[in-house]
């Protein structure tokens, strides 16, 4: 029992033997910094020739001087001088004054204080007319000794640069009365919405190491929680908010609330013991004070504890405890079911299929049953999440894509109506994966731009929109790789770099930009033929994705010419894409199987993959197949066709190096048709397939391709040499020579390549 209520034995604020009141029953108390705040808005409203901008930047910045954290004289004068330097010389002449003379000076400063506001209706119902009724309230309630030590620590304040001893005025000299309803000051969330709430002066330097009172307190953790959500950069460090955390749980341990921004900011840094620490004691504190348990009786009780299991299982989901997360949700389902507890049991059966797909495991059966609860119980939120689910489990298993964005339109419409925006995000980044996925790049760029140019539904506040979610990191990768493949790697740069600043790598959604830059630089180090380059790469990508890892690293031994190996890799791969049914890797590996295999088996595999594309409406790979298919049965007319059908297609969505090898297949159509033509149209069949190697390599060029380059000025000198154009051969064969010195041997010839 001593461990479960150590509080009851325990206060920081026991002095000398005697137990004084919980800091927290304290609303607010006079302290020197808020006096030099008082000093600020009786000289605001006695100054009466001011600029309109100067006195606009000071109303602006009057709600965080009174929520924030106290801050030195220093402080506090250098963020008044950037609203008004004419103010600031004011407020300091105005403060010293009161500090060099007696006491008696401080106390006429109080006495005049309410004249100057005694006919302004602000003064009755405004933040700024109840911040200074209670601060006249707790002055007058201080006795003459604590009225000294006020006055006393005035000075020490005005007369030293280092940070404020708040601890001056000890707790019980500063208690105004207990019996005020603590939930009379919650904040409102307008109140919180202004655009000078994030000023650094009050971010980072405006530690305090004194108590906090409970509006200070209740502030400083719901700005934290806030900037956590919305964009992590704004809010302090994680150490130095857990400085701050850990000096407020000093002096009041059962701050539940405290407990859990501790929990948070614990997850940041990825640290499983003190996030769970944390965890519990939220769970813990909120069942001890009773909050829960005050209108629904035991049922609030039951309430905290049901949750609490659920979020520890979530916990060691994301931590990659699995066993650890099922032990916890059964747990958690079994005390819902005892309480008859439908939501909770909702939520605990959508993390539920979460973890199954988390471990691999086959969970359309639980998502639909998810979905169909949720929608029966009107929940919508988990509902439409589960929906989503199901969209990319289809996607990955090769669905029809008209079907998956069909899906993906109805839960739109309730998305819209019920404002879920954050729903609507994910909608946007799923709809713009499924799009690239199906060969679609140009509807993909279109609606990754949609989701980076939506204005946020949720209501704004400290200047912070909501664009570090998830959704957003995934636009931006498509953006970066969508330009990537178009060569143009100056924007690939800029692109992530901003990813770089507004997911550190220490957040949740690091791993996204990490693996898509690994994914650009490794196809580049490919492009230019430099293999040594892109091998350490390999490594890099496979501690993040073991399933692209294996296949990165399948390409870079078949660029090597180490086919075997490279086709050992591709079958293991190929098994467990075909186990886990994921249809668009395992396309992949097979169109890796077939440049390294026997011409019968190559055709087998072809098939194999023209048959599953044709059925999952992959159209860039049905494309690409149905021309090589054509090809390898030497029916050069019938593939000429084929590319002259899907090429304006595979220009408008394909990549660089896509519309390369179209335009490369096409030329080699017309090679094999010259062959068999009459000689009259020979020459003309020929000149056709310069013209198309002409464009080809320009494609190539701009990725800087080496490899494929060198495949292409071999067969423009061949075709130079035939057409009787010495000039043009001689000036291929030396680009062709240039780049088979330059390119490291595969141990396979140019000719036996093509």
């Amino acid at each position: 029992m001593a461990s479960v209520h150590e509080s009851l034995y325990f206060n920081p604020m026991m002095t000398n033997g005697v137990v004084h009141a919980n800091i927290f029953g304290i609303k607010d108390w006079v302290t020197p910094y808020k006096i030099a705040v008082l000093v600020l808005l009786h000289e605001m409203s006695t100054t009466k020739p001011m600029a309109l901008l100067d006195r606009r930047r000071l109303n602006k910045l009057i709600l965080p001087l009174q929520q924030g954290p106290d801050l030195t004289l220093e402080q506090f004068l250098k963020i008044v001088e950037e609203c008004c330097l004419r103010m600031v010389n004011a407020v300091k002449l105005k403060l010293l004054l009161m500090a060099d003379g007696e006491l008696q000076d401080m106390e006429h400063f109080f006495t005049i204080l309410p004249n100057a506001f005694s006919d302004s209706e602000a003064f009755k119902t405004s933040v700024v007319g109840l911040f200074m009724r209670q601060m006249l309230l707790a002055y007058n309630k201080l006795s003459f000794s604590q009225v000294y030590k006020l006055y006393k620590s005035l000075q020490q304040y005005c007369h030293r640069d280092n940070q404020p001893e708040l601890s001056a005025l000890p707790a019980e000299d500063m208690e105004l009365t207990s019996n005020e309803d603590p939930s009379a000051d919650h904040i409102d969330k307008d109140e919180l919405d202004t655009a000078s709430l994030h000023q650094s002066e009050l971010r980072s330097e405006g530690i305090t190491r004194g108590p906090l009172s409970q509006k200070q307190a209740e502030y400083f953790l719901a700005r934290q929680a806030y900037l956590l959500k919305n964009d992590e950069n704004k809010a302090m460090s994680p150490a130095k908010l857990q400085d701050e955390l850990n000096n407020i749980l000093k002096f009041n341990p059962d701050f539940a609330e405290a407990h859990y921004l501790s929990y948070l900011n614990s997850i940041r840094v990825q640290d499983i013991y003190i996030s769970t620490h944390s965890l519990l004691h939220y769970f813990d504190r909120l069942i001890l004070s009773g909050g829960e348990g005050k209108s629904n009786g035991d049922e609030g009780y039951g309430r905290s504890l049901r949750y609490a299991v659920l979020n520890l299982a979530t916990l060691h989901c994301r931590f990659g405890h699995y066993q650890q997360a099922d032990l916890a949700l059964q747990e958690a389902i079994r005390i819902a079911q005892e309480a008859n507890d439908h939501v909770c049991l909702q939520h605990c059966l959508s993390w539920l299929y979460t973890l199954e797909q988390l471990k691999g495991s086959d969970s359309v059966v639980l998502t639909e049953d998810s979905v169909k609860i949720a929608a029966h119980f009107c929940l919508p939120y988990l509902a439409s999440l589960g929906i989503q689910s199901l969209v990319k489990q289809g996607a990955k298993q090769g669905m029809p894509a008209n079907k998956l964005l069909d899906a993906l339109r109805g839960t739109d419409i309730m998305h819209w109506k019920q404002s879920l925006s954050e729903l609507i995000e994910i909608s946007l980044a799923q709809t713009t994966s499924i799009w690239r996925m199906y060969g679609k790049s140009t509807m993909a760029r279109q609606q990754a731009q949609l989701l980076l140019n939506m204005n946020s539904l949720e209501p704004v506040n400290f200047s912070v929109q909501q664009n570090n979610t998830e959704a957003f990191a995934v636009a931006l990768c498509h953006l970066a790789e969508l330009h990537a493949e178009q060569g143009l790697y100056a924007v690939v740069s800029d692109i992530m770099k901003h990813l770089k600043q507004q997911f550190p790598p220490h957040t949740q959604h690091a791993k996204l930009w990490m693996l898509c830059d690994l994914k650009i630089q490794f196809e580049k180090a490919m492009n230019d033929g430099k293999y040594h380059l892109a091998e350490p790469h390999v490594t890099a990508i496979s501690a993040l994705n073991s399933t692209e890892g294996l296949y990165r690293k399948a390409q870079l031994l078949k660029a090597l010419n180490q086919t075997s190996e490279a086709s050992k890799i591709l079958q293991q791969l190929q098994q467990q894409c075909e186990k886990s049914k994921n249809i668009e890797m395992t396309i992949r590996c097979i169109c890796g199987f077939q440049d390294s295999t026997p011409f019968d088996f190559s055709l087998q595999l072809l098939l194999a993959i023209f048959i599953i594309t044709t059925k999952k409406n992959a159209d860039i790979f049905e494309i690409l197949l149905n021309m090589h298919f054509s090809l390898m049965l030497g029916i050069p007319e019938q593939a000429l066709v084929l590319v002259q059908d899907v090429l304006e297609s595979v220009l408008a969505h394909g990549s660089l190096i896509d519309k390369g090898r179209a335009l490369l297949l096409a030329a080699r159509c017309q090679m094999a048709l010259a062959g068999a033509a009459a000689q009259e149209h020979r020459l003309t069949a020929l000149e056709q397939a310069v013209h198309t190697l002409d464009e080809a390599v320009v494609y190539f060029s701009q990725l800087d391709c080496k490899e494929r380059m060198r495949d292409i000025h071999y067969l423009q000198a061949r075709l130079h040499h035939t057409l009787g154009n010495i000039a043009q051969r001689n000036k291929c064969s030396m680009l062709f020579r240039l780049l088979d010195q330059e390119l490291p041997s595969s141990g396979m010839t140019v000719v036996s390549h093509l």
